[in-house]
């Protein structure tokens, strides 16, 4: 991109992404965006989102993994109450 265009944000924290980098990006409505902020930088990230296939062989992978590894599913649930309780 050889030009820099300006946006603004609306009172309800929303931000256009002018038409012309929407071209240029190839993105669509609907897609979902990751979001990372730091400092004074937004960096936004489309994100592919796994089919239903993708998913349920994930699902299987991580049980899989899980299961070689002896992780129970109290061990998961111990993980997510610490991260949880540290404000994570």
């Amino acid at each position: 991109m050889s030009e820099v265009v300006f946006t603004k944000m609306s009172s309800k924290g929303q931000i256009v992404v002018p038409k012309q980098l929407r071209k240029l990006l190839g993105f669509h409505k609907g897609e979902i965006f990751a979001l990372f902020g730091e400092n004074d930088t937004l960096i936004l990230k489309r994100v592919e989102m796994p089919s239903r296939d993708e998913f349920e062989r994930l699902l299987r992978w991580g049980s899989e993994y899980a299961k070689k590894k002896g992780t129970k599913r109290k061990d998961v649930m111990k993980a997510i109450e610490e991260v949880r309780s540290k404000g994570g």
